[in-house]
């Protein structure tokens, strides 16, 4: 692994954004038992959970990024083999960098809804629906490592929801993150893209969207086509909103241009179809957005964690040079 020079940071730590509070009925007895229940008590849950680092001489603009299913924000640190992530990656290109656990998951795993957890195995599940394969084979030429305990790593990053949370709640506690670090670039992941779009328009403070195959698409009401996953229409005026910023959305390799017998992968050239279609819908209405399939660009053997492919150095190199051409990069 290559040597990097040291990371020289001006500034860190974490904090909740967002949340509720509620309140059970009767009095509290600070005399009885901890472990003995009892009425008037208050639980704080459905906040973010938010590590932050900010580099010395650091862009003006700083990143949020936010997981998809299943993961936490330790899908932008590292990757299987142990290599540095997206959040390392871009700080040492001087960008401030906010990782987020959304509500219900990982470091912010206090919710007031209950959600029942299983233990039901699904690993192999996650390797042919995350595109690294149809189980037990891996894709031809595919950007994962194939070693034992790379795999390993992937299977233990799998992180299940603490509490039944909605995308409002979500999308409240990502405006909260914006409101603390600023004007920025929002990352989002797989089905972090939905919550992501309406970040965007619930706070002015995303200038831009960075989306790694978003599984889902806002549309504005009377052309949500079928089978999108991005919920109903919104108000044109809402809508209007991501017209105003630039968006880029990147689809990596291993999605059939015809309909095949796997069902994982018809899963992903539905998202692809619609992903084109609601870019066409934005553009019409004004918007920047563009749609970067990679095959299509002569980069082949990305899975759906693009972010921590083997080459996922590249894959920041071609984002860093779309922010240039935005302006983004001061």
């Amino acid at each position: 692994m290559k040597k990097q020079p040291p990371l020289i940071i001006e500034k860190q730590g974490t904090f909740s954004a967002g949340g509720t509070v509620i309140k059970s009925d009767g009095t509290f007895d600070a005399l009885k038992p901890w472990n003995e229940p009892q009425g008037g008590q208050t639980r704080h849950g459905d906040h973010a959970d938010v590590w932050y680092q900010i580099p010395v001489n650091h862009k003006r603009k700083s990143m949020v990024f936010l997981h998809g299913y299943g993961q936490s924000r330790r899908s932008w640190q590292t990757t299987a083999d142990g290599r540095e992530g997206f959040a390392d990656i871009f700080l040492r290109k001087g960008y401030g960098i906010y990782l987020v656990d959304q509500p219900g998951r990982g470091d912010a795993g206090q919710t007031t809804k209950p959600a029942q957890i299983t233990a039901i195995p699904d690993d192999q599940t996650w390797f042919t629906q995350f595109r690294i394969g149809l189980y037990p084979n891996f894709n031809e030429g595919v950007q994962f490592p194939k070693d034992e305990k790379s795999l390993d790593n992937f299977f233990r990053m799998m992180t299940p929801n603490t509490g039944n949370i909605d995308e409002e709640t979500i999308v409240n506690s990502m405006s909260a993150i914006f409101d603390k670090s600023g004007d920025g670039i929002l990352f989002t992941h797989s089905a972090g893209g939905s919550p992501g779009w309406k970040t965007a328009i619930k706070s002015n403070k995303v200038k831009a969207i960075v989306a790694i195959e978003a599984g889902g698409f806002t549309f504005p009401e009377g052309e949500v086509p079928e089978g999108n996953r991005g919920g109903k229409g919104i108000p044109m005026e809402e809508f209007m909103k991501l017209t105003k910023i630039p968006i880029v959305v990147y689809f990596g390799d291993y999605i059939p241009k015809e309909e095949t017998k796997a069902a994982s992968l018809n899963f992903w050239r539905s998202v692809l179809a619609t992903a084109k279609q609601w870019a066409k819908v934005v553009n019409n209405h004004g918007g920047d957005v563009t749609i970067i399939h990679l095959p299509e660009i002569g980069i082949k053997g990305n899975t759906h964690f693009i972010m921590s492919d083997l080459n996922n150095q590249e894959i920041a190199t071609i984002i860093n040079k779309w922010l240039q051409e935005k302006g983004l990069d001061n």
